[in-house]
């Protein structure tokens, strides 16, 4: 059976920068939870980052620079983070993973590009380029039917 790595806040854990979730009420998700094939994670509390947390955006990517908006600089609980997710995902064989988009840790096409104003820029959170680098699909809750339709063709490959 294969797993598949999902952001906690999707599924209602209030991990997110300010406290809340962004839970996905989906009855595939409810079925895969049920069935146990979800892993869940939050890479920024993985790394160490308590909740509530200040937002933090990435300033920069080459080197990687993720900061709050009032210049704390937490690129290595983000790097930390990001580290954690691949082990847990390569201890669990995961197929692909579901995560937040826009978020500097699990957006995997698009974050906001640091200028709190709530821009947007095309690239991937770290803990998303993480597992995009090291081959495991990412995709986001935009892109579900596409994940769903990922995860049942690996199912019948199997």
């Amino acid at each position: 059976m294969d797993k598949i790595l999902v952001s906690a806040c999707l599924m209602g854990a209030k991990v997110r920068y300010d406290g809340r979730d962004n839970l996905l009420d989906h009855p595939v998700l409810k079925r895969w939870k049920q069935q146990g094939k979800l892993v869940m994670v939050c890479p920024e509390s993985l790394g160490g980052l308590p909740t509530p947390r200040p937002p933090a955006e990435t300033q920069c990517r080459f080197p990687i620079l993720i900061t709050t908006r009032d210049g704390q600089d937490v690129t290595p609980e983000f790097l930390a983070g990001a580290e954690t997710t691949l082990k847990i995902a390569q201890q669990q064989n995961v197929c692909c993973a579901l995560m937040k988009s826009r978020s500097p840790s699990c957006g995997n096409n698009q974050i906001y590009d640091g200028s709190f104003s709530g821009n947007l820029t095309y690239a991937p959170g770290v803990a998303a380029d993480e597992l995009i680098r090291n081959g495991i699909p990412v995709f986001n809750e935009h892109q579900l039917e596409d994940l769903i339709r990922f995860v049942e063709e690996q199912t019948e490959a199997a």
